[in-house]
């Protein structure tokens, strides 16, 4: 027998860490090869993690809620054909010469105290806490980050002893306002206030956003587009449509394709920020935002440019019923170059994405809306549109951008019947 490690695997393209919400299999239990014993959520995609072995669980080494890095230890196994852990254990500490060196007892608190996973390891550097002299509450001692939080939210670690009592009345600023350290901060609520834990896919979401927010230059164009065309066009052949083909076509569908078909034109939108360069991608795969419940998903329509109106809606309904159903595979969500979001399925008119790092802009697509518009010196009825464009300024500037959304405005107000075909 030998005892097998199973680490976090890489569960998507650009996915650091998972969140493990549930665990499948608890220890003692037998497993075969590739059955799944974890449930892991990742800002990309949740997914169950399979066993790289077939053997009998002996110890879980992240506890559920905990964030683990890909890479890092998920659990042990003890798995048939190799020796014992007592057996290597015995021929590790026989030295040289054949003779046998007793080990050295070794408590499961000594090993378990410092086994320090990546969310508890960052917690404690944020807000500025000592890990060696956190009492842990996990198995054999270990620091879980349960632990971390209750400490934070007790206001820190207790260093009356170590701190003259001046220390604690907080320091001037330039203009003599006193100022608070941000890890110290605390929010004060009023009575029946609800505290709602920040954890899974939310937090995911959340550390997503600040990423690209801190990283990412944000900048923001909107254009106006008259689409009364296209509605008419779609309206006359929705019906239809959903009868022969089994699902429904979106104005959504029209605009993925007309942004796929821009983007050929000027693929410096479709391109990522590397550090020392920029990607250019050749693919043109398209992000879409899809919603269940309070999670938010972003699976990737692959290479829309190559498909036709009816294979974009095609897809967009098939990724979000795999996204209702808790159906999205890593495979789903991986290679997207550029992001549109249909923020106009909620009636919004206008508004700023932040960009799906590392991608280098978003495109909100907001409500089509009837309104009165000038054409030939005459007020008339037309169903407008706005384009929102958030883009990242390391790698675009506003005249690329301008351009591109110029463009896009063209194909969706020559979109009819006469010239865009759907199948």
């Amino acid at each position: 027998m030998s005892i097998e490690k199973i680490n976090m695997p890489q569960l998507g393209e650009s996915v650091t860490e998972g969140t493990i919400s549930q665990w499948l299999v608890k220890p003692g239990d037998h497993v075969n090869k590739y059955d799944p014993i974890a449930e892991v959520m990742t800002d990309k995609v949740n997914a169950e993690v399979p066993s790289s072995f077939t053997g009998t669980l002996t110890e879980i080494a992240a506890e559920e809620g905990e964030t683990v890095a890909v890479g890092d230890l998920m659990c042990y196994i003890e798995v048939a054909g190799g020796e014992s852990g007592e057996t290597a254990v015995e021929e590790a500490n026989t030295n040289t010469t054949g003779n046998t060196v007793a080990p050295e007892p070794k408590s499961e608190e000594s090993s378990m105290k410092k086994r320090y996973s990546p969310a508890v390891m960052r917690l404690a550097q944020e807000n500025d806490i000592q890990l060696d002299e956190v009492e842990g509450s996990g198995k054999g001692g270990r620091i879980t980050r349960k632990d971390i939080e209750k400490i934070i939210a007790s206001g820190g670690m207790d260093r009356k002893q170590e701190q003259p009592a001046e220390s604690n009345v907080p320091a001037e600023n330039a203009s003599g306002n006193a100022t608070i350290p941000e890890s110290k901060q605390q929010v004060h609520t009023s009575e029946g206030a609800k505290e709602i834990p920040v954890t899974g896919v939310r937090k995911a979401i959340a550390n997503n956003m600040v990423k690209a927010k801190t990283e990412i230059p944000h900048a923001w164009m909107m254009v106006e587009v008259d689409v009364t065309n296209l509605v008419k066009y779609r309206n006359s052949v929705k019906d239809r449509f959903k009868q022969e083909e089994g699902f429904g076509l979106t104005f959504f569908a029209f605009f993925v394709k007309a942004v796929s078909k821009a983007l050929k034109e000027f693929p410096q939108l479709n391109s990522s920020w590397a550090g020392d360069k920029i990607i250019q991608h050749k693919d043109v795969n398209i992000s879409i935002a899809v919603a269940k419940e309070q999670e938010l998903f972003v699976p990737v329509i692959k290479a829309a440019d190559e498909k036709s109106i009816k294979g974009i809606a095609k897809d967009i309904h098939g990724l979000a019923s795999k996204a209702r159903n808790g159906k999205l595979t890593a495979q789903d969500m991986e290679g997207g170059t550029f992001t549109v979001n249909n923020t106009g399925s909620f009636g919004s008119v206008q508004s700023m994405g932040v960009i799906n790092h590392p991608q280098a802009a978003i495109l909100q697509v907001e409500s089509i809306v009837k309104r009165p518009v000038i054409i030939d010196d005459m007020f008339a009825a037309r169903d407008m549109v706005n384009l929102c464009l958030s883009l990242d300024h390391r790698v675009l500037d506003g005249l690329i951008c301008g351009q591109f959304l110029a463009r896009l405005k063209e194909i969706l107000e020559n979109t009819s019947s006469d010239n865009t075909p759907i199948y």
